[in-house]
């Protein structure tokens, strides 16, 4: 809990500095990542209709780097403006393959100031039952400094 924490008070820095764009959002990221030894973790923005990837860990892209709002459990988390965690993700209907390895998923929203959801943070893993309350509450704390970030 310690590490996360120390991971937060970094990306709450980063953002009071400013930080927007690709390389900052790659940065995040991968702290994001590295704080909870992840497999992988995807920052997505809402354009125009679409979730769109910003940045992303490692060096494979996701299957859909861009698809609709509509679609998979990242459209629950954003529609519900409630973090989704799946401890199965074949088990889900709603579930969109970002990795043929993917067997556990989180999505959490990413809520602006003004209540209206600009994107998500997606966290992916090769083991079932991966996450647990302590990530959710990680991540939602993560996705209240992105939001700034996104803007």
């Amino acid at each position: 809990m310690e590490a996360t924490l120390k991971i937060l008070q970094e990306l709450g820095a980063l953002v009071l500095a400013g930080a927007k764009g690709p390389h900052p959002l790659c940065e995040m990221a991968e702290m994001i990542r590295a704080a909870c030894d992840y497999r992988w973790v995807g920052i997505y923005k809402i354009s125009r209709g679409d979730f769109v990837v910003v940045a992303r860990t490692g060096k494979c892209p996701p299957a859909y780097p861009r698809f609709p709002i509509t679609q998979g459990l990242a459209a629950s988390a954003v529609e519900s403006k409630q973090s989704v965690m799946v401890a199965d993700v074949h088990k889900d209907p709603r579930y969109l393959p970002t990795f043929g390895s993917t067997m556990s998923e989180i999505v959490v929203p990413i809520i602006a100031e003004s209540g209206r959801a600009v994107g998500l943070i997606d966290v992916e893993s090769e083991k079932l039952n991966a996450f647990t309350e302590k990530d959710r509450e990680f991540l939602e704390r993560t996705a209240a400094l992105l939001a700034r970030a996104l803007k």
